[in-house]
């Protein structure tokens, strides 16, 4: 699908035929300024599936760094050592 492009004055003057597309379609619309790329505005479903994806990754990324510093432990110990805490 071609991202759809809207002038600035879209925002105001078809705010909801933006909104619409954005909820119908799941794709960000792209606001130019003076020509030129300023926005994208998204549903905030979308956004929120965006924001959670970043915050996987980052997750991922932490896990392949404590991999790589040596800094992880069996979850059988893990468990072993909760349940002696705990007794």
């Amino acid at each position: 699908m071609m991202p759809k492009i809207r002038p600035s004055s879209d925002l105001r003057n078809k705010y909801n035929e933006i909104s619409e597309f954005c909820h119908k379609f799941s794709e960000p619309v792209y606001i130019t300024k003076n020509g030129t790329g300023d926005l994208a505005v998204m549903s905030i479903e979308v956004y929120e599936r965006l924001v959670g994806k970043f915050e996987l990754y980052k997750l991922l990324d932490e896990g392949l760094d404590a991999i790589k510093d040596n800094k992880v432990a069996l979850a059988e110990d893990v468990f072993e050592k909760i349940e002696r805490e705990l007794t």
